[in-house]
């Protein structure tokens, strides 16, 4: 067998699978082949998005289904046998495998990444592959799964509801990790996970995994909201059954082995309401806690009396934003995460949506504002004679022009995109919420008309807004469309389908940032979900530049005065208060999110005018800063990285079998056509193909309309040498091409569409031209003599 002339993949087939079989590898449970593990990034530009390029090992090899251990990168004999190994320990880094191979055919170069092998670079034979038993034994001592015991924990499998849904690379990890750290006896874990990468279901899996394996029989689930916990026993943790009860009515029933609990619903300010003492210090085995930034770290806080008393127990926190402060400390409790999936990882792996930002500042709010000699405010309170400013709007000076103002511009920007996007709207306290919710009621008559729960305020003092927060979030469910909050859905709220994030509330901790901007950063694909919008009043998104923040936007747009709030290029589509604002009362009663009794708040009506300043558009680049950059700037740059010169893209065009491939390939980097013509169209007034397009901008090339590249093709007559027949399809391709592009016509089933069919059945057609591959050379000749 010669294999210079095999191609990468028969290299896979003829070489490199006898070669596992022979060592003995299961193909059905412990080798899988061609596995895409990201999603590829979303590429935003303008109204329109595209996916950039998966990542995808050519071999994944697993000791069990859930405990993946090598990766297999594969190159065509033409390399080097060890040429597959950077990209091969890449993935291993990101899978967090111990083991990586690299292969050209005629062997495998193997490398060792436990720090327990010399050399660390080996290389084999082909028939000298080592089989499962052995890597599973390096492995084991690299995690240091000393003991039978350790090991079956590790070894017992997922959770499998048959559906084939099974986690995701980084939720491996997490698992993993967890399992592995528990096995060898730690009994502080902390994990951190992005908002929206799924921390309820990995915590799932390891709580599955540690009871079926009965390394802890009894298990509590804390979190701070009815909501998170009622999601919980009714979505993920669904398959533990019976053995699964909620605390709740201050009932300590003993009987279960899977226990969800609002933490405030086993503690209290008095002794009898403390339900967690009726349970023995010893009862639980593992106790996770949700959400722990919202309060477990203090010390003085009602989740560590709880953890303290359980203290004998496993203890695991799941938080997708640690707290860190001089009083509060996470990983002082914690330890060291075993695990982290940023939202930067998120964005980039395409797990999570990608947000532009839209700022919005009112001149109040740059310039402060102070009151005239003896002014009153609308209820005859006399003004305290001082300059208000940012921090005191909404809080304690009302400026009803200015609410009016901020529901003109969230009106504005979803009359311009989509009506019925989802939205949420932040503000300073209850009552700001109310009076934002009045004025957008008043901007949306029509369609509050059409249904009253357009608008909705949903906040914890209020029955009938917080009743209608599952149907908020509920993809299926049109109402409501904007709901104004305050404290009540800054975390744990699954919004799927969030596509504006509005923030007239003044942030200054970076825990509760991240928490309000995963309200939209989850991808539903079903619903046309792929990224969001944030509106920026308060100037929180200034954030973003600390470098604590590690998810920086796509865009960000400073509208004017009299400009519109939507981007020109955008189409369709203090610190949280610890204990929330929705528990039900009298258990316990809920904190104020609005000191309204304690705090004089003035306000102002019409005698006081607002407007709206400044513009700009801005991405952030990949060194993390920001740069002014349009469509235009972003092609030139994007193509002459892939592209040095005008003869390498042209022989790449030329040379492709099928231009669209192309141009997937150009949108995969980012480079969406039909943007980019929107934008040429505005300054020519005329459609140009793909080819001009890039030829075009990125070349400085004087660009040709479709109709223009027809009309040269019909006057050199270049296809006399086909009957009549073939000549008349081809005279309907080139128009077909000049109305709707070279996609169209690269695709055979256009013969089955009119004008076509008036010629005869697209097998008559094909046949006037001698057969199918006759057929498909004389598109290849139409489409040289376009490009000529």
């Amino acid at each position: 067998m010669n294999r210079k002339t095999l191609s990468e993949r028969d290299i896979c087939t003829q070489c490199i699978t006898p070669a596992l079989a022979a060592a003995g590898w299961d193909f059905s449970t412990q080798v899988r082949e061609e596995v895409s593990f990201t999603a590829g990034r979303i590429i935003v530009r303008g109204k329109l998005h595209s996916r950039g390029t998966r990542k995808r090992a050519d071999y994944l090899l697993y000791y069990k289904p859930n405990l993946p251990i090598a990766v297999i990168e594969a190159k065509d004999n033409n390399h080097g046998l060890g040429d597959g190994m950077q990209q091969g320990l890449s993935y291993a880094e990101t899978l967090d495998l111990p083991f990586v191979f690299s292969s050209n055919g005629d062997g495998f170069l193997f490398h060792d990444r436990t720090g327990n092998a010399e050399p660390i670079e080996t290389e084999l034979a082909l028939d000298q592959f080592p089989s499962p038993q052995e890597l599973w034994q390096r492995y084991c001592v690299w995690k240091g799964l000393v003991t039978p015991k350790s090991r079956e924990t590790v070894e017992t499998p997922y959770h499998d509801d048959g559906s084939g849904k099974s986690p995701r690379y980084y939720q491996i990890n997490a698992i993993n990790r967890t399992i592995e750290a528990i096995a060898r006896g730690q009994n502080r874990i902390l994990l951190i996970m992005a908002t929206g990468t799924g921390k309820t279901f990995t915590a799932f899996q390891i709580i599955w995994r540690l009871w079926k394996s009965k390394t802890k029989k009894r298990i509590l689930f804390l979190a701070d909201r009815n909501i998170l916990v009622d999601q919980t026993r009714n979505n993920d943790f669904k398959p533990f059954g019976p053995a699964m009860t909620k605390i709740e009515k201050r009932q300590a029933n003993k009987a279960f082995e899977i226990y969800l609990s609002l933490y405030q619903a086993v503690t209290g300010s008095e002794e009898e309401r403390n339900i967690y003492k009726q349970f023995s210090r010893d009862f639980f085995d593992l106790v996770v806690i949700d959400e722990c930034h919202r309060g477990s770290a203090a010390e003085d806080s009602a989740w560590r009396e709880i953890l303290d008393h359980f203290s004998s127990a496993t203890h695991i926190g799941l938080t997708a934003t640690p707290k860190e402060t001089r009083e509060v400390s996470n990983i002082l409790y914690f330890g060291e995460p075993v695990y982290t999936y940023s939202l930067r990882q998120g964005i980039d792996d395409g797990f999570l949506a990608p947000y532009k930002v839209i700022r919005i500042d009112i001149d109040k709010d740059l310039q402060g504002w102070r009151p005239t000699r003896g002014q009153t405010d609308k209820h005859g309170r006399l003004i305290e004679d001082r300059i208000y400013n940012q921090q005191d709007f909404d809080r304690t000076l009302v400026l009803e022009k200015r609410t009016e103002l901020v529901a003109k511009k969230i009106t504005e920007f979803l009359g311009a995109t989509d009506p019925y996007a989802k939205t949420i709207v932040f503000c300073e306290d209850i009552d700001h919420a109310e009076r934002m919710r009045q004025a957008l009621v008043n901007l949306n008559a029509g369609h509050v008309r059409e249904n009253r729960k357009y608008i909705m305020r949903i906040t914890g003092d209020e029955a009938e807004g917080k009743a209608e927060l599952d149907n908020f979030i509920n993809p299926e469910s049109r109402y409501p469309v904007i709901a104004t909050t305050s404290k009540l859905m800054t975390t744990g709220v699954d919004a799927q389908t969030c596509r504006l994030v509005v923030l007239d509330q003044r942030i200054q901790s970076m825990t509760e940032f991240k928490q309000i901007i995963g309200r939209g950063t989850r991808i539903n694909e079903d619903f046309g979900k792929f990224w969001f919008s944030i509106m920026d009043f308060k100037k929180a998104t200034e954030l973003f530049a600390d470098p604590d923040f590690d998810g920086p936007p796509e865009q960000v747009y400073e509208p004017g005065g009299n400009d519109s709030p939507v981007p020109p290029d955008l189409g369709i589509p203090p610190e949280p208060i610890d204990g929330p604002d929705d528990l039900p009362p009298p258990e316990p009663p809920l904190p104020p999110e609005c000191e309204g009794e304690k705090r004089i708040k003035y306000v102002l009506g019409g005698e006081v005018t607002v407007y709206v300043v400044a513009e700009r558009i801005q991405y952030y680049g990949s060194d993390g800063r920001l740069i002014t950059e349009s469509f235009k700037d972003y092609t030139r740059r994007a193509v002459r990285t892939e592209y040095a010169s005008l003869d390498d893209f042209l022989r790449h065009w030329t040379g492709a079998r099928r231009k669209k491939a192309v141009i997937e390939e150009l949108e995969t980097r980012g480079v969406i056509l039909e943007a980019l013509a929107e934008e040429v169209a505005k300054h020519n007034g005329c459609e140009f193909d793909p080819f001009d397009l890039v030829c075009h901008v990125a070349f400085d090339r004087p660009p040709l309309t479709r109709r223009e590249r027809a009309e040269q093709v019909r006057k050199r007559d270049a296809f006399a040498r086909y009957g009549d027949k073939a000549r008349a399809v081809l005279e309907a391709l080139i128009e077909k091409y000049a109305d709707s592009g070279i996609e169209s016509i690269e695709d055979i089933k256009i013969l089955t569409l009119d004008p076509f069919t008036r010629l005869g059945t697209a097998q008559e057609l094909i046949q006037s031209f001698g057969g199918k591959p006759a057929y498909l050379s004389a598109i290849r000749d139409l489409e040289d003599e376009l490009y000529a």
